[in-house]
């Protein structure tokens, strides 16, 4: 049915007809169809009912228009309101509440808040709620009477009204709400509350006096539990109890815990009972909640309870009186020493029988009656068993009478390190190089001692000899090595060096040691070279004194072997008839292989036959002795049997054969088996012969080679003077003796 709502007419003076439209939502846009216009009268009618829920408003704008379809002036907007009704009901926003309040609370308290909506406008009375309660119901039923709750009728609040919620009177209460529209006096719809009563802690726990037995040793065990009842809520805080002993265990043997289930006291030992110490004990036991009793709550007073524990007897077992059982005793302690006595006990007085139940080593022995440890054989420090200086055995002890009732301890002994040993002086036998700088030269010396510290280490070296001391010294380099040092350029040789080492024992230990020490030059590696060799590589650049005073006695030395080798063959046809054989053969090739042989060890230079500092390092094969030669040989003999370096140089010459060559035709084999001799004789030093004897000083017993060289007939020549040339020119001498 159609519906008046507004009338519009055009203000415009316009001589022809004016035609009304109307645009918009609710016209020709969504929603449609709600008005409409007349075209000639202007009247905007509703064409259906409006719902003020869905569509509050709407805005449409009319236009006025000539026959022929101008606008005649703008558009004019209309706001369309739609008016509310009470057309809708309030409701709860949701159909039950819970809430809960604590017993025993005050009036006024607050319990929780209920709320509902209306779907009419909130600007008007349609939409103006109004909360109350139109029953109430407690659980269990009529367990009170009294209206315990009321409700603010603008906000839905819910509070309690009196006193009196006792929650062991009433657990909860069901209420009915209503709200009302129209302040109350409009649509109405319901719902429900429930709120439950809390427990508060208004009720100690309570219990009875008990009694219980307690076996006497035993650790660990339930005694028995103890019962209390408590009024409040099950397993709620309040219910839940706390146990403690308050009295009559001032040695704390017991404790007491709850049971989280029964919400019963468990009461157990935590230390051994004995039976003849106490018999007999009388605890008091307390109980509370979890939570402090409430102060809203009549007052309670704390309950205890008196219970009584009985020991029970029991043969015990024997007890050390420590454990472990520790002694301290020196390493070096004599065997049948008594390290410790009177280590356990038996509670009932009873025998005890002692033994050792583990003794690794052996080193103890015990009384078996007694306990009394002593020491079997002595200790060493050393052994695998002794970890960080102690030892640890296991020591049993048992009661014979109880059925071998036994304990055992571990007796952990800490061995002393005692000053056993003294040090070792190391090494015994070195080299110094005598070629090397002054910070460099010496031998590094040590020791090992066999104790442990503070019994070793630091160390301290001594010259034993002072006669030694004044060409020796002694500089320490740290606490555990030294460097033997010559005070003085030495000659080179083998010296024997008493020293005496001493560690930092108390008392202090000392050892004597004679250091054999060779004063040498040395290669690149430290190894002692020849005499001939370190004169000649001694300087850096060019050649040294010593290496032209070498270099100019082996030119020499080649001189008067030739003079010798000219003089031999100009008088051996002399020789062969005084003597009745020859010595040097007519030929001039024996004579000038001889020379040239000799020759190779001339003009300064590393030899590479007759003087080959390899071979004298290197041992090498062995030659065959001078007897074995049957057979003339060419050159010098290769691969000899190294030279001792060991050998003083103070000993008596070697005495050499003094049998004439059996060849007079060959005096090269002769030289050469000579040689041999003596470079086969263990006594002799490890060096060229004619390089030692040019090391040996100024005052050589040589004269002049002159007397050779001027030499007339044979018959006029003395050769008595070779004697004096020394032990290495005998063989020569001994060719040329008178008799």
């Amino acid at each position: 049915q159609m519906k008046q709502c507004l009338l519009i007419k055009s203000d415009k003076v316009f001589t022809g007809a004016v035609t009304y439209s109307l645009e918009g939502p609710g016209v020709n846009q969504e929603p449609k169809d709600f008005f409409e216009i007349d075209e000639k009268t202007g009247w905007i009618m509703s064409k259906m009912p409006l719902d003020r829920e869905k569509y509050k408003s709407f805005t449409l704008k009319a236009f006025a228009l000539s026959p022929s379809g101008e606008r005649l002036e703008n558009p004019t907007t209309i706001e369309i309101y739609v008016l509310d009704q009470n057309d809708n009901r309030p409701s709860f926003i949701q159909p039950e509440f819970t809430g809960a309040v604590p017993e025993f609370s005050i009036p006024g308290t607050s319990v929780l808040t209920v709320s509902a909506v209306d779907a009419d406008d909130p600007t008007t009375d349609n939409a103006l709620l109004s909360y109350s309660i139109t029953n109430q119901e407690s659980i269990p039923p009529f367990s009170i009477n009294k209206t315990m709750f009321g409700i603010n009728n603008e906000t839905g609040v819910i509070y309690t009204r009196d006193v009196g919620l006792d929650r062991d009177v009433v657990k909860s209460f069901r209420l009915t709400l209503q709200v009302a529209d129209m302040s109350g006096f409009g649509l109405t719809s319901t719902s429900l509350a429930i709120i439950h009563i809390t427990d508060i802690n208004n009720h100690n726990p309570k219990f009875s006096p008990q009694t219980m037995l307690a076996m006497e040793n035993k650790v660990g065990e339930d005694v028995g539990r103890v019962n209390a009842t408590d009024k409040d809520e099950k397993n709620s805080e309040n219910w839940r109890i706390i146990y403690s002993i308050t009295g009559g265990d001032p040695k704390r043997n017991f404790a007491i815990r709850t049971d989280r289930v029964t919400n019963q006291g468990i009461i157990s030992i935590v230390k051994p009972l004995d039976y003849e110490s106490q018999a007999e004990y009388h605890l008091t036991v307390s109980a509370k909640n979890e939570v402090p009793l409430s102060i809203k709550a009549p007052y309670e007073q704390t309950s205890t309870a008196t219970v009584i524990i009985r020991v029970l007897n029991e043969n015990e077992a024997p007890q050390f009186y420590r454990n472990p059982i520790e002694v301290s005793v020196a390493e070096s302690t004599n065997p049948g020493t008594v390290l410790i006595s009177d280590i356990a006990h038996d509670p009932d007085n009873g025998k005890l029988r002692f033994e050792l139940s583990y003794d690794p080593e052996r080193w103890l022995t015990i009384n078996q009656e007694t306990g009394e440890i002593s020491l079997r054989k002595n200790f060493n420090i050393r052994s695998p068993h002794v970890k960080n200086n102690k030892y640890t055995a296991v020591v049993k002890v048992s009661d014979p009478d109880a059925a071998g009732i036994s304990a055992t301890a571990s007796l952990e002994i800490t061995l002393w390190e005692t000053n056993d040993f003294p040090p070792v002086l190391v090494p015994m036998i070195g080299t110094v190089c005598s070629d090397r700088e002054p910070e460099r030269l010496g031998l590094l010396l040590t020791a090992v001692d066999e104790d442990l510290s503070p019994h070793a280490d630091p160390f301290s070296f001594e010259m034993a000899d002072a006669d030694m001391a004044a060409n020796w010294t002694i500089i320490p380099l740290n606490e555990t090595h030294a460097m033997l040092q010559p005070r003085m350029d030495l000659t080179w040789g083998e010296f024997s060096i008493p020293i005496t080492v001493s560690d930092s024992g108390e008392p202090a230990r000392s050892s004597n040691a004679l250091v054999n020490v060779t004063v040498c030059p040395c290669d690149r590696a430290g190894q002692c070279m020849s005499f001939a060799a370190a004169a000649i590589f001694r300087s850096n650049v060019g050649l040294s004194f010593i290496a032209l005073i070498i270099i100019m006695a082996s030119a020499a030395l080649l001189l008067l072997l030739l003079l010798l080798a000219v003089a031999v063959r100009s008088c051996s046809g002399h020789r062969m008839k005084k003597s009745g054989g020859l010595l040097v053969g007519d030929s001039e090739d024996d004579v000038r292989d001889n020379v040239f042989n000799y020759d190779e060890q001339g003009g300064g230079e590393e030899d590479e036959d007759a003087f080959n500092i390899d071979l004298l390092r290197t041992p090498g094969d062995m030659a065959p002795p001078p007897e074995t030669f049957s057979h003339p040989v060419s050159g010098f003999p290769k691969h000899k049997q190294p030279l001792r370096k060991d050998a003083p140089y103070n000993l008596p010459s070697p005495r050499y054969p003094r049998k004439r060559p059996t060849n007079p035709t060959d005096i090269e084999d002769f030289i050469n088996d000579g040689l041999e001799v003596a470079d086969n004789d263990p006594n002799a030093p490890p060096y060229d012969t004619a390089l030692i004897y040019d090391y040996e000083g100024d005052g050589s017993l040589a004269g002049s080679l002159s007397s050779i060289a001027s030499m007339g007939s044979e018959e006029d020549q003395d050769y008595d003077y070779l004697n004096d040339w020394g032990p290495r020119f005998k063989k020569l001498a001994n060719m040329y003796s008178s008799d």
